[in-house]
């Protein structure tokens, strides 16, 4: 099949288009290999959400042109040599240090393309001022850590992560939240974005159903798409979720997954009540949905502690516990630990081998005594204080305008309505040439919708730089008001 004949057939437009460029691509990069049986055409009718007819005029477009063939009474399947028919002219004419196949999806992080434009008034990194963090004591503390283990950059870690970091960790979990796990169920990683890509490359296959929040964390829906699943999205509202929507979410599509982010969520800032957390658990185990609960925020609380992990409900292997120290303790050492029980731990030990065979044992040592340090944990607190006065700040600031927002008790965003007179796409490109920086809401939403919402971050600059990067931003929305 030549790769000439796929851009032949794009761009009608059509249902029938869709699906026959859905097999093209899954062909090109590799999602079916040469000889692969293709999903049944309810199957795929059930993934794309089109009717079956569609699907079945789809393959026999694509039988007719030799990229897929029919076995009697056995289905669709890749024709052999599928993919690989490329003319020697072709191969001829083309440099031979340049790869003869080209993905035809794009592989991006949406938030990263903002995060690339360097600003000076940077609202779209959920990120703490540096000046805010124990620097000196960080310092001095990777001296001793050398001192102690003379021998940290001659070895690696375990895969699973530093047996002594991980025992410290299952201490942890119990004297703080009452949690009883096994440091064989936990596994180090290198930030809660690698703990999401592997879930995702561990637990979930092409066309499987997954819930995600609506809105939710932008890279964990860029992360879940370039696993080619069915994203299903569930609204989040600040008094949490619809349960019976949820049970019939799980009781008719019968989703794999339900990604969360439910403690201070990035980026409403909303947390769902502990009642909805037992039940939610209770639905998971009737309907077999492992629940993913990504929780980055947990400490970052401005009045009362948030409620107890989903984790802690769960009796039957349902939840998988993500749970990030990146933002507050110390972001450049990236480390996260992800709990699990034993039956789903022992397929995601395996992808995260396969990706880098242990986070860097150098970085875990630090983290380990810096973390459990009474310094550091006094210093938290003060970090509290901190970030919650620039939330303050401002949400005073913007006080003036027509914006609306609900003030979250915790977290480090704020998620904003803008009025639909201002074009939220118009109004990044213009703030991003002024030196201003936000997320977009549309990025946040599975649904790419969301056009009048953005999430600002007010814990990266000084109350003296969110005075000045709100005015201009709110000076420039009055510029790109449409009439």
């Amino acid at each position: 099949m030549k790769l000439s004949l796929m851009d032949e057939k794009a761009g009608k437009g059509t249902l029938q288009q869709l699906v026959y460029d859905t097999v093209a691509k899954g062909i090109a990069t590799g999602e079916w290999r040469e000889s692969d049986k293709l999903p049944s055409v309810r199957v795929m009718a059930e993934r794309l959400k089109v009717h079956r007819l569609t699907v079945l005029k789809a393959y026999q477009q694509l039988l007719e042109d030799g990229i897929v063939e029919v076995k009697y009474k056995s289905g669709y399947f890749v024709a052999s040599m599928a993919g690989g028919d490329v003319s020697a002219d072709s191969l001829a004419s083309s440099p031979p240090w340049e790869y003869q196949a080209r993905s035809l999806y794009v592989n991006r992080s949406r938030l990263s393309d903002i995060h690339r434009h360097q600003v000076d008034y940077q609202m779209s990194e959920a990120l703490i001022d540096p000046a805010l963090l124990p620097n000196a004591f960080l310092s001095n503390h990777v001296k001793q850590v050398f001192d102690m283990y003379p021998k940290v950059l001659s070895t690696y870690s375990s895969v699973s992560g530093d047996l002594e970091l991980r025992e410290e960790m299952a201490r942890y979990f119990m004297e703080k939240q009452g949690i009883a796990v096994h440091p064989e169920e936990l596994l180090i990683t290198t930030g809660s974005q690698q703990a999401i890509d592997l879930i995702s490359r561990s637990l979930v296959k092409s066309g499987d159903a997954v819930l995600i929040e609506r809105p939710t964390y932008s890279p964990a829906i860029d992360v879940f798409v370039q696993q080619n699943v069915n994203l299903l999205p569930i609204e989040i509202t600040p008094q949490g979720y619809d349960l019976e929507h949820i049970e019939y979410m799980m009781r008719t599509e019968k989703p794999k997954l339900f990604y969360m982010n439910p403690t201070f969520q990035n980026p409403t800032g909303y947390t769902v009540p502990a009642t909805q957390r037992k039940a939610l658990v209770e639905l998971a185990e009737r309907y077999e949905c492992i629940l993913v609960e990504d929780e980055v925020y947990h400490d970052i609380y401005f009045g009362d502690p948030p409620p107890l992990p989903f984790f802690y409900y769960d009796t039957e292997g349902y939840v998988i516990h993500i749970r990030s120290f990146s933002k507050y303790v110390a972001p450049g050492l990236r480390i996260s630990v992800l709990a699990a029980r034993p039956e789903l731990m022992k397929v995601i030990v395996p992808v995260k081998a396969l990706s880098d065979n242990g986070t860097p044992l150098l970085t875990q040592k630090i983290f380990q005594h810096y973390f459990f340090s009474s310094r550091l944990q006094e210093h938290v607190a003060k970090l509290r204080i901190a970030l919650e006065l620039r939330k303050a700040r401002m949400e005073n600031l913007l006080a003036a305008t027509d914006w609306s927002w609900s003030s979250p008790g915790g977290g480090l965003n704020l998620w904003i309505r803008l009025p639909e007179t201002i074009n939220v796409d118009a109004l990044l490109q213009q703030c991003l040439a002024e030196s201003v920086a936000f997320v977009p809401g549309r990025i946040c939403d599975p649904l790419d919708r969301m056009e009048s919402w953005i999430r600002l971050s007010y814990s990266y600059l000084s109350e003296v730089q969110l005075e000045e990067g709100i005015r201009r931003l709110v000076e420039i929305s009055d510029r790109v008001k449409q009439d």
